[in-house]
């Protein structure tokens, strides 16, 4: 027993020094404090708005879904690259592919154009001599009218002096026959006919009114002369213009231009009877480039003895097998491509087991259908964003990654409020040139309030005014060389979308050019400035659930890509000012 209590006594001992040396560690304190710090450092966002940052958990304040964690471990990541969730990547419809050769058998050019008058078979029907009109048959522009008809009655004092001279120079004809050739030639100028010029002679009389015959047969595209006017010698009184063959005049754009040739084959659709296809061969090529519009004409000669052809219908061409001399083209689709002035960037996909990503810039060569050629950029096998592009661009800019926007990478946030003379080219734009965007932007608001009504022919007048507004940009006030070579692209695509809304054959048509217009006229506002406040929204679902963005000169929310079903869908991704 008085063993077991000395043993007792050793372990009551040890515990009690035990206690004295170690019960006083910090160590729990510092791993509670650890603990705490790293609560407060997690923030929560919105897999559908990742602009939403907020430091705990909840509901999204745009549209209600559970807040994720953000994750901030991208150990082993370069400055560049950035790194989504796998359920952002699934919410957002992220869409990639491989890059790779498309052969060029199948790659096509398609036109816009509209049928005019053949020229070298248009006709003035002028009066040879001075005169008053006392009737004019011709009563209404489109009328026919055959060679030999008659067109018109004139009184002409020349005429009528010329006429006397006539008969009294036949009385003489056997004395001074000189004389009475003389006399007849001057009537024949005038273009009277040698019968009647001897029914003048025969009957001794003078004619007070002379008729006035059709030289060509044809459609009077243009009266110039009313009854009862006064014309001169060598007025015009009518153009007639022969229909049976007509001019298709299609514009092409200056990167295209060296892909056309003479002879080339051109399959052409009109809009009044699509399903018919008329093969003709490229005749001319405007050997002169429009400065305004930087475009060419390229002409076709078609057949119009039908008469399915109207002067004014707006057609489509097309152009098969147009790089016979390359076999292999590496392309990407337009959708993988966002602009922003001179720049085109993509995004690449980095590594194939996680939802890395980083920004690439690319040089663009020919549009080809829905594609690009790749000049230089990125190679085959590269993996890139094909759809959510815009999504990723937005998560790029809110980790101060290098963006469309963002050129260099930053380490602090990217505001959501972007000022336009922090971006914009480096020599100044001209005011006169803001303004002319400006009412762009007005023709534009124009079409989107047109498509939140759901009224497509609203839409179609609007975008038919605003194209007076493209045309109206005056690029000779971008003296700058870049500023110029920055505009063109741009103006180029947005003439492009527009024409596109007004040519669509329903609402849902003209929504899906409507995204890209407004990509487009987003690029030159913050390319360019504009001396007004604008704000560009974002709705997720729009574009089949890829996401599309619109302007808007007010923070309310009117969707244009719903209309009156979804017409608050949507929020103000960033302010342009």
């Amino acid at each position: 027993m008085k063993r077991y209590l000395i043993y007792i006594g050793i372990l009551a001992t040890g515990l009690f020094f035990g206690w004295l040396l170690f019960g006083n560690s910090p160590d729990q304190n510092t791993v509670h404090d650890h603990s705490e710090n790293k609560e407060t450092d997690q923030m929560w966002t919105c897999a559908m708005h990742p602009q939403v940052m907020l430091p705990e958990s909840g509901d999204c304040p745009v549209c209600g879904m559970d807040l994720i964690p953000v994750d901030t471990e991208n150990s082993g990541l370069l400055a560049n690259q950035f790194q989504l969730t796998e359920n952002a990547m699934a919410l957002a419809n992220i869409q990639t592919s491989i890059v790779g050769y498309n052969e060029a058998e199948g790659n096509i050019i398609k036109l816009s154009g509209k049928i005019v008058e053949n020229e070298e078979a248009n006709t003035v029907q002028v009066s040879y001599f001075s005169g008053r009109i006392e009737r004019l048959n011709i009563n209404f522009t489109g009328d026919q009218v055959r060679k030999g008809q008659l067109l018109a009655t004139v009184y002409s004092p020349e005429l009528f002096a010329a006429q006397q001279e006539l008969i009294t120079a036949a009385s003489l004809k056997t004395s001074q026959p000189a004389l009475y050739k003389a006399v007849r030639n001057k009537l024949k100028l005038w273009k009277l006919s040698e019968r009647q010029i001897n029914a003048i002679e025969t009957s001794s009389k003078v004619k007070e009114n002379i008729p006035v015959y059709a030289t060509v047969s044809g459609t009077v595209s243009e009266k110039l002369v009313e009854q009862g006017d006064y014309v001169k010698q060598g007025q015009p009184l009518l153009r007639v213009a022969n229909l049976n063959t007509v001019w298709a005049h299609f514009d092409v754009y200056e990167k295209q231009i060296t892909r056309l040739k003479e002879g080339q084959s051109i399959s052409i659709t009109t809009n009044a009877n699509p399903n018919a296809t008329i093969n003709a061969k490229i005749s001319f090529i405007d050997p002169v480039l429009n400065t305004k519009t930087r475009t060419i004409t390229v002409r076709a000669v078609l057949d119009n003895t039908t008469h399915q052809f109207k002067p004014g219908m707006f057609i489509e061409g097309t152009i098969s097998d147009v790089n016979t001399n390359k076999k292999q083209l590496l392309s990407i689709p337009s959708t993988a491509i966002l602009w922003t002035g001179n720049r085109s960037v993509i995004y690449l996909k980095k590594d194939p087991g996680a939802p890395v990503f980083e920004m690439r810039e690319v040089t663009l060569g020919n549009k080809i259908g829905n594609h690009y050629e790749i000049v230089e950029g990125i190679n085959t096998g590269d993996e890139i964003v094909t759809h959510g592009t815009f999504t990723v661009d937005a998560a790029a800019q809110l980790q101060g990654k290098k963006s469309m926007i963002n050129k260099e990478t930053s380490a602090i946030k990217v505001h959501r409020t972007i000022n336009i003379s922090n971006i914009t080219t480096k020599s100044k734009t001209p005011l006169k040139f803001q303004e002319q965007l400006k009412k762009m932007l007005d023709g534009y608001i124009l079409i989107k309030e047109a498509l939140v009504k759901d009224d497509p022919e609203i839409a179609k007048k609007t975008s038919t005014s605003m194209i007076k507004n493209i045309e109206a940009i005056d690029i000779k006030l971008l003296t700058d060389s870049s500023n110029h070579n920055q505009w063109i692209p741009i103006e180029n695509e947005i003439r492009q979308a527009t024409n596109a809304i007004i040519n669509a054959s329903d609402i849902k048509e003209q929504r899906s050019y409507f995204i890209q217009l407004s990509l487009q006229l987003t690029n030159a506002i913050q390319t360019f400035g504009i001396s007004q406040k604008v704000y560009s929204q974002f709705c997720p679902m729009a574009n089949n659930n890829k996401g599309a963005s619109w302007l808007s000169l007010d923070k309310e929310i009117r969707n244009p890509y719903f209309g009156k079903n979804m017409l608050t869908c949507g929020s103000i991704q960033q302010t342009i000012e």
